[in-house]
């Protein structure tokens, strides 16, 4: 497994989160500074969770550790989710998509030969897994929605 730089990850973190303040103000209503604090608390967030993936026993993939501290801190009920959740409402979903979508991209690109190897199957496939990804939601969606009376 390749070894990583603790302090890189910060930093490419910390930049991911200038990004995404700048996408999330082009994006919304909510001014730089409002956003600010927020994406802080997704940095720590993904910190933390990558420390833990490094240092706890179990070999737990750090993405494990991020969505459950992000649900366990923003839980309604526990210490500080109030103030944590007032913050998050700033900082907007598809801010935080977009700057992963452009990374994902340049990813993608810099592995044009590889990705012309892979051949016409490999869009037949991805395009059959956004379509019943999108279904799949729909469908859901709207059994919730009709479930707690919305429609």
């Amino acid at each position: 497994m390749k070894q990583y730089n603790l302090a890189e990850t910060f930093i490419i973190l910390l930049l991911i989160g200038i990004m995404s303040m700048v996408s999330n103000t082009l994006s919304s209503s909510v001014g730089i500074l409002e956003g600010i604090p927020g994406l802080l608390i997704l940095v720590a967030i993904a910190m933390a969770g990558i420390l833990m993936g490094k240092y706890m026993p179990g070999n737990i993939p750090a993405v494990a550790y991020v969505v459950t501290l992000g649900c366990i801190l923003t839980y309604p009920g526990f210490p500080g989710s109030d103030i944590i959740n007032l913050y998050m409402k700033k900082v907007g979903f598809v801010s935080l998509c977009t700057v992963i979508l452009a990374y994902a991209g340049v990813s993608i690109g810099k592995d044009m030969d590889a990705f012309k190897h892979t051949g016409w199957r490999i869009i037949v496939l991805s395009c059959i897994i956004f379509v019943g990804t999108y279904l799949g939601s729909a469908v859901i969606a709207q059994f919730v929605l009709k479930a707690i009376g919305q429609i």
